[in-house]
């Protein structure tokens, strides 16, 4: 006996061509802000990068019994500056933890108790070019209110023995708040973030955008 089979039909030029454009349209209407979305997480991977940069110069310096600095600088070559950040100049989330002054040497290899030691004891660093290459950091340092001048530059913050913040040896100002932005994300889309180095030597991470009592929220000062 014989048995019928119903023909199989495919998809018509005409229906692949609507599909493509329905698809099309969906991608245009949500491309800006998937884009938006990748921009704002590389503001979160240069917070929680940076984050775990002062949280092992602070470890260190604990553990070494001797100060450790984390320092912002220019870049991971062997002419390497310091970040000569001000209030209103972003640099790139590039960091460096050390035993030493690492200007000129950050392309040196991170220390690993070497005997004898190298002239630049470098612990940890990291580049902006990892994950992050579009994310800034504006750091500075915010005197106590009452005595409140304007916010100024820093580049630098050392951790004693104890975890607590100390003077740097250079005398410059400490890190005492680091906000992380990026540029190529508008301000009403950008989700940005605020690290927080307190005298303790505790540090925090929050968003600018809340108010306490939002767990997540900057306090007023610094």
């Amino acid at each position: 006996m014989l048995s019928a089979h119903s023909s199989q039909r495919g998809f018509t030029i005409i229906e692949v061509m609507i599909s493509l454009v329905v698809l099309g349209v969906l991608l245009a209407l949500g491309a800006p802000g998937f884009i938006e979305w990748l921009q704002n997480q590389q503001i979160r991977a240069a917070a929680e990068a940076t984050l775990n940069g002062l949280q092992v110069a602070r470890a260190e310096a604990v553990r070494r019994n001797t100060p450790v600095r984390f320092q912002l600088v220019s870049d991971l070559t062997s002419t390497c500056v310091l970040a000569s950040a001000s209030v209103t100049a972003p640099v790139s989330v590039t960091w460096i933890v050390s035993l030493d002054d690492p200007s000129g040497a950050c392309d040196r290899p991170t220390y690993h108790e070497e005997t004898p030691p190298p002239a630049v004891r470098i612990l940890q660093k990291r580049t902006s070019a990892e994950g992050s290459p579009n994310a800034v950091a504006t750091s500075v340092f915010v005197p106590s209110p009452p005595a409140a001048p304007a916010a100024q530059a820093a580049s630098t913050v050392t951790f004693a023995a104890l975890g607590n913040v100390i003077a740097n040896a250079d005398a410059t100002p400490s890190i005492v708040k680091v906000d992380v932005t990026n540029p190529n994300v508008s301000p009403s889309a950008m989700r940005a973030l605020r690290l927080i180095v307190n005298p303790g030597g505790s540090i925090r991470m929050c968003d600018p955008a809340l108010a306490p009592p939002e767990p997540r929220g900057c306090p007023a000062f610094p």
